[in-house]
């Protein structure tokens, strides 16, 4: 009887643990929330066409729009020419850059000149005698020969008895090897071929000049030009004339300038165009580094966006009725963080910032300032 007593009891005590702890679980149980519905907060923008100018910015260093570099083709000794020719130095139009002397030199081509006089002088009783009539004007041919001067140039032969006379003589030829010494007796001394300043001198004075040699090197420095490379795509929209404007790398001054030529080639390698860009300031040096807005071309009937609004097949993200949507653009103009589009009516009202996880269909508000001033209480007037 006692073992069925128990029995009875365990089995009792089971079926209540069961049934508690079945209990304690459901009272438990938690019921999940409804998930709130959560509407993004967008900033939007009024479509507004209008004239875009297209800026397209460019980098390079500054270059002297005339510059020349400096050879010698006579050889000789560097003579001073009164201003030392050194980096810096500053010479006016026609100033003596570079003398090699030249004393040897010189003597043979009075020798040569000597040469032609004496030959002229021999034929003149001749032309007295047989030719009268052209004896008057080589004579005064010669009363105007100096031999410290440039050696004048002939009578003009006017009849061909004349012409073969003067010929046979070897006159001619006599003239043409003056003049020919004369010109390489020039070119001992090396003369400025406009007002600018020296920016490299690779002689000194006393050294011995080869031909052939570089000497140096001389630059206008009140015109230069920043050569820059562009995208080919750019070609069409680049025209000469067009204002730039240039700033250093500080930013901290700006330059007006403008496009003087655009090469008529691309790069193969590169893809790229070249574009010369003109500036005159008295405080830019050559080698400064610049930084230019190239005004290329007046887009009309369009807008300026964050180049990151434009979706994959050239869609922007609109608001209509609180929900977003996509339209097709045009694209006109890509830089590095704008986008000029077109085909977009006024009015239309755009996303103006990007907004992750955005889709078609998403509720959206569109963000507003809120109007402090209105929500003030209005103050007591003073007694």
């Amino acid at each position: 009887m006692r073992k069925i007593i128990l029995s009875i009891l365990g089995v009792l005590l089971i079926v209540g643990a069961y049934f508690g702890s079945k209990y304690i679980a459901d009272t438990k149980k938690k019921k999940r929330p409804t998930p709130a519905k959560v509407v993004k907060t967008v900033f939007t923008d009024t479509v507004q066409n209008a004239t875009v100018q297209i800026v397209i910015p460019a980098n390079g260093s500054l270059v002297s729009k005339r510059r020349v570099e400096l050879y010698a083709e006579v050889q000789g000794v560097f003579k001073s020419s009164g201003k030392l020719f050194k980096p810096g130095q500053e010479y006016r139009k026609g100033e003596s850059l570079i003398r090699i002397d030249a004393s040897e030199y010189y003597a043979t081509v009075q020798s040569s000149k000597s040469n032609l006089y004496n030959s002229i002088a021999a034929i003149m009783p001749d032309l007295r005698l047989d030719y009268p009539e052209v004896f008057q004007k080589w004579q005064n041919y010669l009363s105007g020969f100096d031999l410290n001067k440039s050696t004048p140039e002939l009578p003009k032969m006017t009849t061909e008895k004349e012409n073969y006379f003067i010929t046979g003589r070897g006159i001619i030829s006599n003239y043409y090897n003056v003049k020919n010494l004369e010109q390489r007796l020039a070119k001992y001394t090396i003369r400025a071929p406009f007002n600018g300043i020296l920016t490299q001198a690779l002689v000194t004075e006393g050294s011995l000049i080869r031909n052939g040699q570089k000497l140096g090197e001389y630059i206008d420095p009140s015109v230069y030009e920043m050569e820059v490379a562009l995208s080919k795509t750019y070609a069409s929209l680049l025209n000469v004339g067009e204002s730039v404007v240039l700033k250093n790398l500080d930013n901290t001054e700006t330059y007006s300038g403008k496009v003087s030529r655009v090469n008529g080639s691309i790069d193969a390698t590169t893809q790229t165009i070249t574009a010369y860009i003109e500036v005159e300031n008295d405080l830019l040096k050559e080698g400064m580094y610049l930084e230019a807005n190239l005004n290329a071309k007046e887009e009309v009937d369009a807008i300026e966006v964050q180049r990151s609004l434009v979706l994959e097949g050239n869609q922007i993200f609109i608001v209509r009725d609180s929900i977003l949507d996509v339209i097709d653009v045009k694209p006109v103009y890509f830089s590095d963080t704008k986008a000029v589009l077109k085909n977009i009516p006024n009015g239309t009202v755009i996303v103006s910032k990007p907004i992750p996880g955005a889709y078609a269909g998403m509720l959206v508000k569109p963000f507003q300032l809120k109007d402090d001033a209105k929500k003030e209480t209005p103050s007591k007037k003073a007694n």
